[in-house]
């Protein structure tokens, strides 16, 4: 990583899918996400509808993941930042010029990795215990 480098921010722009994965495996996301799944992560990536990226030199580094209606909820499914990137200020950009993307009263919904968990209240993320999970092996009973 280079200190003086400007990074580049873009919404929406095309990712690889083998830069999505490199950059889950560079965050950590890696370990919580299909990586040897390649047409879940292609999936991932086509079927989002809001992405944020950050690039230094041409080298994606960083990514704000969402599903939004853009009104009233969006989902971000995936903040993921290169551990060589981290504590610079990437992830912040990230989730503001995602929700620069939103309408006023759109609400930015997300489910925290254990890693990441302490990271959201201080940035003013409020705590929501009432999250219910369906996991991929499971059924609807």
């Amino acid at each position: 990583m280079l200190e003086n480098t400007d990074m580049e921010y873009k919404v929406n722009a095309a990712v690889s899918l083998a830069d999505f994965k490199q950059l889950l495996i560079n965050s950590t996301l890696g370990d919580r996400r299909p990586i040897d799944d390649d047409d879940c992560l292609q999936g991932m990536l086509a079927n989002s509808n809001l992405m944020v990226s950050a690039w230094d030199n041409g080298q994606l580094v960083g990514i704000a993941r969402s599903v939004t209606d853009f009104h009233y909820a969006c989902y971000l499914s995936d903040l993921a930042v290169s551990a060589s990137y981290q504590k610079l200020g990437i992830g912040k950009q990230l989730l503001r010029l995602t929700q620069d993307q939103l309408k006023p009263q759109c609400k930015l919904i997300l489910l925290a990795a254990p890693a990441a968990n302490e990271y959201y209240e201080p940035i003013g993320f409020s705590h929501n215990p009432r999250c219910w999970v369906l996991e991929r092996d499971q059924s609807i009973r």
